[in-house]
This record gives structure tokens, sequence and C-alpha cells, in this order.
């Protein structure tokens, strides 16, 4: 026959964790399509020291008064309670996230989160070869890493400022220094097209991938559809260079940035 004792035990064990499922079940982030989400992305200011042509007027933008602002410690705050709700990665972006003078602070803060799992950033790159080492030492895993060109004068005319040589070191840095490393190239027909090749071959000897992202339109960014490039187009012109083995099918393919 069943142990009566044996039975309760099991019923008590069966009961607690289908509890503890429905209580993560409420504190996870759940979408209406019932999709969780662990992922969260935190700008941390306006400000940046490039005036990309395809993100920014010369002049730069009107900024948001600093009383508006969430300071470093609601930041930490509002960071905690996501982790607690199963956040798991946390990516810091701008503007240039690199300006914000408690940028190793707060990096160091969130890496001690329980349940945290990474922490990246998006940057131009210009002052990471002075910061990566305060960075890593902070927890920093990842740095996706914006550029548009390898050639110095068109660097100078699409982000009207200069840099190159220290986007490149920031790149080779961060590679060097163990933390995943992309790069994030905005592709504009006539502008970098033509380049394509030359930022596929940067990844032969570093371990970096590199990201090819549309041309989107923002106000007065002079968007036009004849400077897109389709994905179609793109790997055409790869394939012509190099053969191209598919590592994962789209539809099992997790969006990660």
């Amino acid at each position: 026959g069943i142990n009566a004792e044996y039975m309760g035990h099991f019923l008590s064990v069966y009961f607690f964790s289908q509890m503890f499922k429905q209580l993560s079940m409420w504190y996870a982030l759940v979408d209406s399509f019932q999709r969780h989400h662990t992922y969260l992305r935190i700008s941390l200011t306006e400000k940046c020291n490039l005036r990309c042509q395809y993100c920014m007027p010369p002049e730069g933008v009107d900024l948001t008064p600093a009383a508006d602002l969430l300071t470093t410690e609601e930041t930490l705050r509002l960071a905690k309670m996501f982790v607690g709700h199963g956040i798991q990665k946390i990516r810091l972006t701008g503007g240039e996230p690199l300006l914000n003078p408690n940028i190793e602070k707060m990096c160091a803060a969130m890496t001690a989160l329980p349940g945290l799992q990474s922490l990246g950033l998006t940057t131009n790159g210009l002052l990471v070869p002075r910061k990566l080492d305060q960075l890593k030492a902070a927890g920093v895993t990842s740095l996706n890493i914006s550029l548009d060109t390898l050639q110095a004068d068109k660097f100078a005319f699409i982000t009207r400022r200069g840099g190159l040589a220290k986007v490149l070191q920031a790149i080779d840095l961060s590679a060097a220094a163990g933390l995943e490393t992309k790069v994030n190239c905005v592709v504009m027909k006539g502008v970098n097209d033509m380049e394509i090749i030359d930022f596929v071959a940067l990844t032969e000897h570093r371990d970096i991938c590199v990201r090819f992202i549309e041309f989107m339109p923002f106000d007065d960014n002079q968007w036009s559809q004849h400077k897109l490039v389709s994905s179609r187009h793109l790997l055409k012109l790869i394939r012509a260079h190099h053969p191209l083995t598919p590592l994962i099918s789209f539809s099992r393919c997790r969006e990660d940035t």
C-alpha cells in the first residue's frame, strides 16, 4: 500500500515547489506575449563627445535639466529593483556613458547585485583607453563600440570630430582584456558601404564581433531610403569574398544586443 507519511511529505514538497514557481512568475518581468525579460538598458546621459551626422546636429541637443535626471543613487536603486525581478544583464548607454563622472562607481555597485550575470556598455570608444582598467576592475563584462569607418578623413566627416586611432585602440584593448567586444557599424549607401569587407577583415585576427546596423531615421539626420543597404545586399557582398556558414537558425536565435 501507499505510505501515508511518505505521500504527505511528497505532497508538501510538490505544494511548495509549485508555490515557489508561481511566486517566481509573479516577480518575473513577463509581457502580454508571455515573454520573460532578463535584459535591461539604462541611458546614463544625453551628452556625447561626438556629433555623428545620423545621430545629432552639429550644435548638439538641448539637455534635460539636471533636476529632472536620475541621480546615481536613484539609478542604482532602479537597477537593484529590476535585478530583483529577474533582470540578469544590464547595458549602460547614453549619449556617451563614459562621460558620466560616476561611471566606475555605478558599474561596481551594479555588478555586486546578486543575480546580475553581466554588465555591458555601449560607447564610441574615445575614453575606453583611459578607463578600461577601472571598468574591468568594476566588473564590466562587455563593450559595444560604435565605429562606422576605418578611414580617418571619413571618420572626421561622419562624427564631425577626430579620434579614429583611439577608437581602434579601444577595440584592441577591450578584446585583449578579455571583454566580449562588439563593433557596431551603421551602414549608409554611398558613405561607408564600400568598407564592408574591411570591417569583416577586422575579425580575422581579433576576438571581436562586427555587426552591421540599419541606418534609421531621426529628427534632422538627413535620412533617406536611398541610403539604406539591405541585409541581402550585405550578405551577397560578403559571400563574394568569404564563405558564410550559419551558426544558428533565425527561428531559434535569441535577441541579444
